[in-house]
């Protein structure tokens, strides 16, 4: 095996350090819970009847309690294509436990919304919260104390972060995360960004525009570009909570129904019944994080995990900060091209030797931590191989030891590029995170006026109106967590592409999000602190000039006297209101900073 990288060593120890007084008590917290033993043994009998009443066959296994319980939590809904398989799930995965002695019961719910139909509306400022919301729903789930292990079943984009930090608070007990797969591939990513873009510049119609989409989101499964769910899969792979392999498999697949299947029995090996007790305290070690980060470099992951990794890891006890996903990502290539840094989708990735293949290459290369706790026993060096069926028997055999496709994934001697997928800017005007994977080199520095906005619609509207016609760095501000819940300005990503593509220096800066769909356009996102916060974003007025060098990490205000403007302010009353806002005035009123991962649970965890 080879020695570690010394930057990937030196951020382990920087975190480790960091983290120790209070990653120790957490660690105590949850070695507390595992000594009490199995939970549902201290329950009344009455408490105990009413949690058997309507299990039928189970019921007498649960009430001799030599045999673990299985908790479902489970995001299912069928609006959501990448959850909509989950709705056969508890029926197979209920079927694998008695097929090992055990039980499984549906501990509850939790709340899925989907991005990609909420982008642009009123109801992408609940998304964010989403996150925490999703947290305390699953552990309301779990607070029935009847489990030994949990099977979590969420994919999306806030989905898989909250039900993390939720698996943190029960951190005693073992989770394993089962995915459902991408949907297969449909029109291509790049041939949907031309439609988007010719309907933007009014060259189709909407019929046009709705064929297209209707023919790239087609069926079951997530959705196949290298957005914010699938870098979610990714990680949760990278981390030790999948089986490996198991990310990119089709829905509805004899695969797909083994590896749920199995997954769901590792759960139940893995409780403090048997003798392999791994509880998910263990698996999500500051060691485990890291990984992860260097996963999210390597493929050239949505920006949205700098946000949730922050808030995931402080449900642990961990303590990251912007500048260790800035230290690894001088250090990691970038070793995938997928849309939308790339014309692949992730069934292409996954057909070219997918996350095994990249897992091995960067272990080889000492990018990695091997000796970490995994589902599987056996370090991430399990995760260098691949799932196969043989005679209806699930078995790993050896993952590809060369890409299959050059132009798609390379090993890590030979990426695309010698850094990752991600640049952190700091400067007079706060701190910003840059997805960089999928910017050109000669677009990554821009030095231009500004014309400020309060609002995506405003930039649309100045765009239809021949507003752009030199450089321009376009700022949107009070889109940040305190203002208005931190919405996507995915919608934002056709106009700046038809600026670009005219031949104009142009950029967004913005203390809002962009979606792990953005594209070929500098944006420096996530400013910090933001607009309603005071911070300088709020003090910028038309013809401001900045500069943006995506390479160097910083972002600079060329203008003088900037800093001693008193900031504006923004009216919020629209955005209080309606599609349920009102009931997440406390959310907006307790959250973090997105740096600090634009959590309502501060240092409560």
């Amino acid at each position: 095996m080879a020695h570690l990288h010394p930057t990937l060593q030196l951020v382990t120890d920087r975190i480790i350090e960091r983290s120790f007084a209070r990653r120790s008590a957490y660690l105590e917290r949850m070695r507390a819970a595992a000594a009490k033993g199995p939970s549902r043994g201290h329950l009344s009998c009455s408490g105990q009847a009413h949690a058997y009443a309507a299990m039928d066959q189970d019921k007498q296994t649960l009430v001799d309690m030599q045999a673990g319980n299985l908790a479902i939590v489970t995001a299912y809904n069928d609006m959501l294509s990448a959850h909509q398989p989950f709705e056969r799930y508890p029926e197979i995965i209920k079927e694998a436990a008695r097929a090992v002695g055990g039980t499984a019961q549906v501990a509850g719910g939790v709340p899925a919304m989907c991005d990609g139909v909420t982008q642009g509306e009123a109801g992408m400022e609940l998304s964010l919260f989403s996150r925490d919301l999703i947290a305390m729903a699953a552990t309301v789930a779990l607070s029935h104390n009847t489990y030994d292990a949990v099977a979590f079943l969420g994919v999306c984009d806030k989905i898989v972060p909250g039900l993390v930090i939720a698996a943190q608070s029960f951190g005693h007990l073992p989770a394993v995360f089962l995915p459902a797969g991408p949907m297969t591939s449909g029109l291509g990513n790049d041939e949907k960004a031309k439609v988007r873009q010719e309907f933007a510049a009014g060259n189709v119609d909407r019929q046009a525009l709705m064929e297209a989409e209707m023919s790239a989101y087609h069926g079951p499964g997530t959705c196949t570009f290298y957005g914010t769910a699938n870098t979610n899969q990714m990680l949760m792979e990278f981390m030790g909570l999948h089986l490996p392999g198991a990310s990119f498999v089709s829905p509805n697949t004899p695969l797909r129904d083994a590896l749920t299947q199995h997954g769901a029995q590792t759960a139940l090996s893995l409780s403090a019944l048997g003798d392999t007790y791994t509880p998910v305290c263990d698996v999500l070690s500051e060691k485990a994080y890291v990984n992860g980060i260097v996963g999210l470099m390597a493929t050239g992951g949505s920006t949205n995990l700098l946000i949730h990794l922050i808030a995931m890891a402080r449900a642990g006890g961990i303590v990251l900060e912007p500048r260790d996903f800035a230290d690894l990502s001088k250090v990691v290539p970038l070793m995938a091209r997928i849309y939308p840094n790339g014309l692949a989708d992730v069934n292409h990735f996954h057909a070219a030797g997918g996350l095994g293949f990249m897992i091995g290459s960067l272990l080889d290369s000492g990018l990695l931590h091997p000796d970490v706790k995994t589902i599987t026993g056996d370090g991430l060096t399990a995760y260098r191989s691949d799932p196969k069926l043989s005679e209806g028997e699930l078995t790993w055999v050896q993952g590809a030891d060369a890409s299959l496709n050059q132009a798609i994934l390379r090993p890590a001697t030979e990426g695309f590029q010698s850094t990752g997928g991600l640049s952190h800017l700091q400067g007079p005007l706060g701190s910003s995170v840059m997805k960089v994977s999928a910017v050109a080199p000669e677009h990554r520095l821009i030095e231009a006026p500004v014309r400020v906005f309060h609002d995506q619609d405003t930039v649309k509207a100045a765009f239809k109106a021949g507003d752009f016609t030199t450089d321009t760095i376009i700022v949107v501000r009070f889109q940040g967590p305190k203002c208005n819940g931190m919405p996507e300005l995915h919608g934002l990503t056709p106009v700046l592409s038809i600026l670009q593509g005219r031949g104009l220096k142009v950029a967004l800066v913005t203390d809002g999000r962009m979606s792990g769909a953005s594209g070929k356009v500098p944006a420096a996102i996530h400013v910090c602190p933001e607009a309603a916060d005071g911070g300088t974003i709020a003090k910028l007025r038309d013809g401001d000039v900045l500069r943006i060098d995506a390479l160097a990490g910083t972002l600079d205000i060329l203008t003088e006297g900037v800093a001693e403007r008193l900031p504006v302010c923004a009216s919020q009353a629209s955005g209080q209101f309606g599609v349920g806002r009102e009931l997440f005035a406390t959310f907006r009123a307790a959250v973090g900073p997105a740096d600090q991962g634009a959590s309502i649970f501060g240092d409560q965890v």
